[in-house]
């Protein structure tokens, strides 16, 4: 299990800033050079966001543009958080804060208390399902384990939507929620669990981002002076932005523009709790002036992965999917998906078990092939048929692994090793920094052979052999390493959550799986019922389920298996089919054809104040597309370019068809882009058949669009007038 973009595990340190823009491709290195007023990154899967935006970081602290105390960069998980501040400090960029929004509010909330509203702040109580249960018991209203969490769930959205218990009924009816109780019930629960929070003077995850936005909306000399301190805010995974997070961002920045988002529209699974889109979708509205960067460029997965990927999204509906990127694969060539169908759902587990041992014994290591379902009740069934098979596993989303009681004690351990040195009896016939490590972490229950079956103590001891592999290859990397340094290097990936990889198949949800990647990846139960889940109703969540699907084929790198069962259990009625997002798809199954990616090729679009007049806003199409010879009715993406069948008669200008061509590929070479990202040959084909006199005329070809009709308008428009641009000079 790895993070989303591949780097060395020690990589040597930048030795200027122009080093640090090394090895980006010319959409990243748009990114890292763009270091003032709005920018915004739309970043597929797989696009190498994270190494865009630390890069852009590091190479304006580098070059002494941006002082590191100066930028906050904030993202939605420790674990990415963590990941940001490791890679910033391979990059050189030390002292750059880089932390989840709830960790950068606490901090400014524990600092501004005592000015702000004096005396000591209320305790942070990291679970709030007890205090429900006792909101529940004060109201007699009787709640079981799963009511608690959903109510629980309820209050969490309620705070980040800015939702009040008296207006709680009337918000979840306007965002189409189900709620898990009756409505009035919930609101009474929600102003009882307010009421005893306050009573117990304690307060709660969502309360630290509210009262941090009430002490900079009421207290303009703080907000001054949280401002003075932060110029420049970087924003993560932008997609899953809540209005409260929004609304704190907001106050961050006052009235500056020095902002930097990154995000995936498609790529939005966590609308149940608050977070929305529409602040990325509507950036470029917001800020008129902003450059947008688009990356596309999948260095991820395969073409045959990104391929499927690529087809789920073109069958989604709605605005994200309106905006959705098209991956072009980087990679060499790899297999096709594999789809299995099994007769129940213990058959498909052992089936999955049986092919991961395959690929184990084939030499694949077991952390880098995952397991992924959409619900952690599926969990266990994987778990019994990975131990059967002797596969070692770890869950994903458990505890983090510095904070295991076994690492841990490891650590104080190898401390206490290194403090000593040649007086620790431990290290007697050691001779090598591998060797103390195990030495001193055999006493803790590490040993060469992994202990049988599953549990705590197979967690146990993969947690201690993620340790010892770690030392082997520090040592690798740093020729001449002691104890002490292996210790201080734990020190450092402790504070940055950088976690070793633990040598086990990854087992994890959907949504836990989100900015990892494996080399295989079994995507587990896509039926109906599950994929899309049953309690999926509305459009708009039978989407987000399509999204989550999209999410799970782009954590994978090489192979992917698809699978499900007809039937629950042994014996049981194979009622179940495969998911209808599959339609299409798979071998041997129909669909619908999808539509092409409006959100197209990567590139940069430049802001700007005002619409040039000479520009034609983008049109809606409201019809049906026919073709202009025959009239047939236009489905396949290709056909609806040329506004014909393709079998129909073309009237296209040869010649300037081939000027066209000669064009683009001097653009690409310029660029550093593939051809078809200026334009396809079906929008090439298009301008060559219409020949247009204007730029409403070259407007309406559907292909061109307002951005490539700004940077490439004039340039076409000369080429279909006859004109010779070698004669009238170079373009850009």
């Amino acid at each position: 299990m790895t993070a989303a973009t591949h780097s060395t595990l020690f990589p040597r340190v930048p030795d200027s800033a122009d080093a640090v823009l090394e090895g980006l491709d010319p959409e990243q290195r748009e990114v890292a050079t763009a270091l003032r007023g709005p920018v915004c990154v739309l970043a597929g899967a797989g696009t190498g966001k994270t190494r865009a935006i630390t890069h852009r970081i590091a190479y304006g602290v580098r070059a002494g543009i941006l002082q590191p105390s100066s930028v906050l960069a904030v993202t939605f998980t420790n674990r990415a958080a963590g990941e940001m501040r490791g890679r910033l400090r391979q990059l050189g960029a030390v002292g750059v804060q880089a932390r989840t929004f709830h960790s950068a509010a606490l901090r400014q909330l524990q600092y501004f208390w005592p000015k702000a509203v004096g005396g000591s702040m209320p305790r942070l109580v990291d679970r709030k399902i007890q205090l429900v249960a006792d909101a529940a018991a004060a109201c007699r209203i009787r709640l079981d384990r799963g009511e608690l969490r959903d109510v629980t769930g309820e209050i969490e959205w309620s705070k980040v939507t800015q939702t009040v218990p008296a207006d709680y009924a009337a918000a979840a009816a306007k965002a189409g929620r189900e709620s898990p109780r009756d409505p009035a019930e919930i609101a009474q629960l929600y102003s009882v669990y307010e009421d005893l929070k306050r009573d117990r003077s304690v307060i709660d995850f969502e309360d630290v981002l509210l009262l941090t936005v009430a002490v900079l909306q009421d207290r303009h000399d703080i907000a001054e002076q949280v401002r003075a301190q932060y110029q420049h805010f970087v924003v993560d995974e932008y997609q899953d932005v809540s209005p409260l997070q929004q609304r704190l961002l907001e106050l961050w920045l006052g009235e500056r523009d020095d902002l930097c988002v990154v995000g995936d529209a498609s790529q939005t699974i966590y609308s149940f709790t608050g977070a929305t889109p529409d602040h990325l979708l509507d950036f470029r509205t917001r800020h008129p002036g902003a450059t947008v960067v688009k990356l596309v460029r999948d260095y991820r997965s395969t073409p045959q992965v990104v391929h499927l990927a690529n087809g789920l999204l073109a069958q989604a509906r709605g605005r994200a999917a309106d905006h959705r990127l098209e991956l072009v694969s980087q990679r060499a060539a790899g297999p096709e998906p594999r789809y299995t169908e099994y007769t129940d759902e213990p058959a498909e587990a052992e089936g999955a078990a049986r092919r991961i041992r395959e690929l184990i014994d084939a030499g694949v290591p077991a952390s880098e092939i995952a397991i992924l379902f959409r619900t952690n009740s599926q969990s266990e069934t994987y778990e019994q048929a990975l131990a059967d098979a002797g596969v070692p596993y770890q869950l994903r989303g458990a505890e983090r692994f510095f904070d295991r009681p076994e690492v841990r004690r490891a650590i104080v351990n190898l401390r206490g090793a290194a403090r000593f040195g040649g007086n620790d009896s431990r290290l007697d016939d050691a001779v090598d920094l591998p060797s103390q490590v195990r030495a001193v972490l055999s006493g803790e229950g590490w040993s060469t052979e992994p202990p049988a079956g599953s549990g705590a103590v197979r967690e146990r001891w993969e947690s201690l052999a993620a340790l010892v592999n770690l030392a082997h290859d520090f040592t690798a990397a740093k020729q001449g390493a002691t104890l002490a340094d292996l210790v201080a290097e734990l020190d450092e990936r402790a504070n940055a959550q950088h976690a070793p990889t633990v040598q086990g198949v990854t087992l994890a949800s959907l949504h836990s799986a989100k900015g990892l990647e494996w080399d295989v990846v079994f995507l587990v139960g896509v039926a109906e019922g599950m994929m899309p889940i049953t309690y999926a109703k509305t459009d708009e969540q039978i989407e987000e389920e399509r999204r989550l699907l999209y999410v799970g084929v782009t954590r994978a790198r090489e192979r992917l298996h698809v699978s499900w069962a007809l039937s629950r259990s042994p014996g049981g009625r194979p009622s179940r089919r495969p998911s209808r997002f599959l339609d299409g798809l798979r071998p041997g199954s129909t669909g619908a054809a999808g539509r092409g990616a409006t959100g197209g090729a990567g590139g940069v679009e430049r802001g700007y104040t005002s619409r040039p007049e000479s520009v034609a806003p983008r049109r809606t199409q409201r019809t049906p597309a026919r073709c202009r010879v025959c009239g047939r009715t236009l489905t396949d993406a290709g056909e609806m370019k040329l506004m014909r069948c393709e079998d129909c008669p073309s009237d296209m200008d040869e010649g300037l068809y081939e000027r066209l061509r000669e064009w683009r590929a001097e653009q690409a070479r310029r660029s550093g882009q593939p051809a078809f990202c200026v334009f396809t040959d079906k929008t090439l084909m298009a301008i060559a058949e219409a020949v247009p006199d204007d730029a409403h005329e070259l407007a309406r070809i559907p292909g061109v669009g307002q951005r490539k009709l700004n940077r490439y308008g004039s340039d076409v428009l000369a080429l279909c007038a006859g004109q010779d641009l070698a004669a009238d000079g170079e373009k850009d």
